[in-house]
């Protein structure tokens, strides 16, 4: 069975820092699933392809050292919708709803890590964190979506010699829920995810370096897939009944969708996201500065005026 985590008081040692977590107590039951059925499909991106949100880096301290995941222009660029030539939309995610009892629930990764001023899974292969453009700039590939737990800690280790900060919002409320220095060193540091009832969206930021996010997706079961490159999926071993899924992907709201489970039967779900439907503000799209550097021409002395106007 599956442990998580209701009211009550029980505290434990993690990474060298005492976190107060409620008491354990069992939810989700382990059943035989032999009579399961499946849902697959394939999600997909329709309509324009939103822009990368642009961060300059002369903004942010340390800037040099982060310029690895630079454009080659002093900007990070944040490309949030990775698309394969037919559409299909990586790192969505699909979650069945409310299931009570199935397959055995594996633990879900915990460890995260700060590297090269990027935040992501600790889990997380070399290549899908990077790809390389037409113009041979290597860029890193985001959104990098986490699957969380609710009333469970989480842990980071920095591996940059520059500081770092987590900072984790539960989206839906704008609340902060955990808030953490990470210096340079090689000890983990984190704290306990407690997030209100019902709400599932995270974001990870660096207090230092607004381009370092990484977005997380709370579950309470084992029926969760996250799609790969071509935007496919699959979901397996659920027993037989009528069920709720939800589909999100980072900047929309989570959408829903009922389905039905035949035993042995694979049940389609395909799912398009609309790109027109995501805005970005002017900030996060213009391709120079946000905050141009001043030059001796963008300031001229007006005749009779003893103040400078700034173009």
């Amino acid at each position: 069975m599956k442990p998580f985590f209701l009211k009550g008081v029980a505290s434990f040692l993690l990474v060298g820092l005492f976190f107060t977590l409620p008491a354990l107590v069992y939810s989700y039951e382990e059943v035989d699933v032999s009579r399961g059925g499946s849902i697959e499909g394939k999600v997909t991106l329709r309509g324009p392809i939103p822009e990368p949100r642009v961060f300059a880096l002369v903004l942010y301290p340390f800037g040099s050292f982060c310029k690895k995941i630079s454009d080659g222009q002093g900007n990070v660029l944040l490309n949030e919708f990775i698309v394969d030539k037919d559409r299909g939309l990586w790192e969505a995610v699909v979650f069945v709803q409310e299931v009570e009892k199935g397959k055995p629930f594996p633990v879900i990764q915990r460890e995260f890590v700060a590297v090269d001023c990027m935040f992501h899974p600790a889990d997380v292969a070399a290549n899908e964190q990077f790809f390389v453009d037409e113009n041979g700039h290597v860029h890193h590939e985001h959104p990098n979506v986490a699957i969380l737990e609710n009333h469970q800690p989480i842990s980071m280790i920095n591996k940059d010699p520059i500081v770092h900060n987590i900072q984790v919002f539960q989206n839906e409320k704008g609340n902060i829920i955990l808030n953490t220095p990470l210096p340079i060193s090689d000890e983990p540091r984190g704290g306990g995810l407690h997030f209100q009832e019902g709400k599932r969206i995270s974001q990870m930021i660096c207090g230092m370096h607004e381009f370092m996010q990484s977005w997380g997706f709370v579950v309470d079961s084992p029926y969760y897939a996250k799609t790969a490159k071509d935007g496919r999926y699959k979901i397996s071993d659920l027993l037989p009944g009528d069920y709720t899924v939800s589909i999100w992907h980072p900047h929309y709201k989570v959408y829903e969708k009922s389905i039905t489970v035949d035993s042995g039967q694979v049940t389609r779900l395909d799912f398009e996201f609309d790109g027109a439907l995501v805005r970005r503000p002017p900030y996060e799209t213009q391709k120079q500065f946000r905050i141009s550097p001043a030059t001796p021409e963008d300031h001229r002395l007006h005749e009779g005026e003893d103040r400078i106007i700034i173009d």
